[in-house]
């Protein structure tokens, strides 16, 4: 179907445009008497999804055959009940009438069972995707609800993101909704190339591998990409899922990417109460590394924190957190570890060197979190106490060399060029 977007000149997409765009979907895109199941995110991003979920259901639902949703959850955590009402802004006066058939699903990541094997990425497709950087052949799955519709609609926000460059699109099938092998591939390809080299980059190795991967899906998919700016919604595109993330994606390098003059000695990044483990909350060090000096500390201020990670703590706490030549010189120790795992180790401590046996950071990552301080050191990263930290006292002073990032973890901090 053509691509169909936001047509107002007004920065804000009202619930009125949101409509006339989904009406224009059903209208053109060959889904009435079709089955439908949208895929969309957890409380992990920030966007308008209670307005989108009800405008989607209250259009697409008198003219869809079935209508479900599915939480991409990838390996985060399932959502209880009264979790998954407040994401999606549903009382018990919405649970009734047209909502009354409509389910919400968690992705079940933790059921083997609950995979569908696809196919297989042959050495060939690893190697042209990734310019040669790697060749070995890779299984996909994704989840088997898939296959029991006639339509998947990926409903979600895009920003900058370290792993595949830009969030949004296919990623809600990958890592969204995949098998882990496939998962844990395509995260450590991103951290051998760097969340630096990485994030904020359209074409990207992984979003190639990506790509590749979604040919496999026996089902149509159609996306709808959201541009979320400080809330609210500024962008909406629907249609083909290559053509509208790619959309969503040049929207999103304007908003989401704010360039600095010079490098810091201290970046103090507040992590939003939507990351409750370092597993996400991490974001603030991805978004905020390429501003931090040479030397200088940047500091994850999350005092709700107090969990390293719900799934992968047990695995992480094993590793700690290095450089990524840490492992790649060490691979004998390392190559039985989930490759999610490295990626993210290597993502939350950031570039470095790792010679003779010495790993030498470029910055210092501290924790000023409810994660104890044993912990921290445990996994080698530094400790502050949250409860000393006037996060005020340090406003104000970019002349000193001193940042403070509110809501960090989205939006991308560069230097100019």
């Amino acid at each position: 179907m053509k691509l169909i977007e936001n047509r107002q000149t007004a920065k804000t997409i009202n619930d009125t445009e949101v409509r006339r765009i989904f009406e224009e979907a059903i209208q053109h895109g060959d889904l009435a008497g079709r089955k439908v199941l949208v895929l969309i995110p957890d409380s992990t991003r920030t966007c308008p999804l209670p307005m989108m979920f009800r405008q989607m259901v209250e259009t697409f639902r008198p003219h869809v055959a079935k209508l479900d949703f599915l939480i991409a959850l990838g390996t985060h955590q399932p959502m209880p009940e009264d979790a998954i009402d407040q994401l999606l802004g549903r009382t018990q006066e919405i649970k009734t009438g047209l909502f009354a058939d409509v389910e919400v699903l968690n992705h079940n990541w933790s059921d083997p069972e609950n995979f569908a094997k696809l196919g297989t990425l042959s050495p060939e497709q690893i190697a042209e995707a990734t310019g040669g950087l790697m060749n070995q052949p890779v299984d996909v799955g994704i989840n088997r609800k898939v296959l029991d519709y006639d339509v998947t609609i990926i409903l979600g926000p895009t920003y900058p993101h370290e792993v595949v460059g830009f969030s949004g699109g296919l990623k809600y099938f990958f890592p969204g909704i995949s098998n882990f092998k496939f998962i844990d591939f395509f995260h450590w390809l991103g951290a051998v190339i760097t969340c630096l080299k990485v994030i904020g980059i359209k074409d990207t190795p992984v979003r190639r591998v990506i790509n590749e991967a979604a040919k496999l899906i026996p089902k149509r998919i159609l996306s709808a990409n959201m541009v979320v700016e400080e809330g609210t919604l500024i962008g909406l595109f629907f249609g083909d899922p290559l053509e509208a993330w790619s959309k969503a994606a040049d929207l999103s390098d304007k908003v989401h990417i704010v360039y600095k003059e010079k490098p810091y000695k201290l970046v103090i990044g507040l992590a939003p109460e939507m990351y409750d483990e370092l597993w996400t909350a991490g974001k603030v060090m991805y978004k905020l590394e390429p501003i931090v000096a040479d030397g200088g500390e940047l500091v994850i201020y999350a005092p709700h924190v107090k969990e390293v990670s719900f799934t992968h703590g047990e695995n992480i706490k094993k590793v700690g957190y290095h450089v990524r030549d840490y492992f790649l010189k060490q691979w004998e120790k390392f190559a039985g570890m989930p490759g999610g795992v490295l990626a993210h180790s290597t993502h939350v401590r950031g570039i470095g060197t790792f010679e003779d046996g010495i790993e030498k950071p470029r910055i210092t990552v501290t924790l000023a979190t409810g994660i104890p301080p044993e912990t921290t050191r445990q996994i080698n990263l530094n400790w502050r106490d949250w409860r000393s930290m006037e996060v005020d006292s340090f406003r104000h002073r970019e002349d000193e060399g001193i940042l403070v990032v509110d809501h960090a973890g989205e939006v991308l901090h560069r230097l100019k060029p």
